[in-house]
């Protein structure tokens, strides 16, 4: 607070300086900013314009020193903050910003002539030469916030590194959600395979029974080789997916740990009035989330204008959850894809075993017939149920899609 009135008394030198700015103007902005205990300096840049240049202009005249401002740019070395704690350059108003060529600290400090402020200094960076310039106490709390380590959601620079951290996070989980619908489009193209081997084997099937066609026997013989070829190439791919991929996760656990990454939401992104995108709520959980993510879609612009990047990166954050939800959608539906293919590679087999058993009757082959329209049930039933959860999504889609869009 010492700090403050110190500079307080610089902004004197703004009097007729400054377009708009007399002593009333002065003596209104020293009380606002006693009142709420705030920095001066913020009262006249926020409320009255004045421009920071101006401000650092008559702090750096009223100390006669160098004046520094922001810059999240400025490439602060990393021995200056190995001994430098986060309570004690807030308490003092100080921080570590540049280290030249000739090994001399220069620091920010508010105000630079406290010899409290250089005791601390110097016990942090002694025997180095230690230079001082002035900065606003809101750019010392900036340089704090964007360089030194604390809790998430509290800090600037931290900030960016957990909104990092939940972008690689989604983004892993989008590339294992990319690696489940490879996994499912290998087994459609296995099911491709099985259903043309099946074709290829009831051609045979059909020319070996009849007694209207008569063909060479090799020829028969070899249609049914391709077939029976083409099956086993086909079903063990498929067998081999659908035990290690395609059971775990269900249509709910994509949903749950889509929500899982999401989680960020909470920790860095505030929503402090009811301002926010009002829809109504939706049947799926999936689809709640969508909507969700309107009420965190805000583009702010603070000052300074660096420190816009923070805010930049919540909004890089929540387009990378929409991405999320939609890799979820698309994943979800292609669990609808390939239970669809297991339907109709399931039809095809009942449809050729219930042909073959009512063209040519009940004979020695009518069990390999049996087989087939068993083998083509249990897929149609074992693809009803991977399809029929995504058609509560269904309903659900087109809104949440609309949506997103009119963000």
């Amino acid at each position: 607070m010492m700090a403050l009135d110190a500079q307080s008394k610089a902004f004197g030198g703004l009097v007729g300086g400054v377009d708009g700015v007399t002593s009333g103007v002065v003596d209104w902005a020293a009380r606002e900013a006693a009142s709420r205990g705030v920095p001066m300096s913020r009262v006249l840049y926020q409320e009255q314009q004045v421009s920071r240049k101006a401000l650092l202009d008559a702090l750096a005249e009223h100390y006669g020193c160098s004046a520094i401002e922001y810059d999240e740019r400025l490439p602060v070395p990393p021995e200056l903050l190995m001994t430098v704690s986060v309570e004690k350059a807030a308490k003092r108003g100080w921080f570590p910003v540049i280290k030249d060529m000739n090994g001399t600290v220069i620091v920010a400090a508010v105000d630079p002539t406290d010899p409290e402020l250089h005791a601390e200094v110097e016990a942090d960076f002694a025997p180095a030469r230690i230079e001082y310039w002035v900065a606003l106490p809101d750019d010392i709390k900036w340089y704090i916030q964007d360089f030194l380590h604390a809790a998430p959601g509290g800090l600037a620079g931290t900030e960016r590194t957990g909104h990092a951290f939940w972008r690689n996070n989604m983004a892993q989980w989008r590339t294992r959600l990319a690696c489940y619908r490879t996994d499912m489009a290998k087994a459609r193209t296995s099911l491709v395979l099985v259903r043309d081997g099946l074709a290829f084997t009831a051609i045979a099937a059909t020319l070996i029974r009849s007694v209207s066609i008569h063909t060479p026997p090799a020829l028969d013989f070899s249609i049914l080789a391709v077939g029976v070829m083409m099956l086993i190439g086909g079903i063990p791919p498929y067998l081999k997916v659908r035990r290690s991929r395609l059971t775990p996760p269900r249509n709910q656990t994509l949903v749950e740990v889509t929500s899982a990454t999401l989680h960020f939401l909470e920790s860095f992104h505030y929503i402090e009035h009811d301002g926010g995108v009002v829809t109504p709520t939706k049947a799926t959980m999936l689809a709640r989330l969508g909507d969700l993510l309107a009420n965190y879609c805000t583009i702010l612009y603070p000052s300074p204008g660096s420190q816009e990047r923070t805010h930049l990166a919540r909004e890089r954050n929540v387009l990378a959850a929409q991405r999320t939800i939609g890799a979820c959608y698309r994943t979800i539906y292609s669990r609808a894809r390939t239970g669809l293919s297991f339907v109709r590679t399931g039809v095809s087999f009942m449809s050729i075993g219930i042909g073959l058993m009512t063209y040519f009757g009940f004979n020695i082959h009518t069990l390999f017939d049996v087989m087939v329209i068993l083998f083509g049930l249990l897929m149609v039933i074992d693809g009803l149920f991977w399809y029929m959860p995504v058609r509560k999504e269904q309903a659900e889609l087109p809104r949440t899609r609309s949506a997103v869009l009119a963000q």
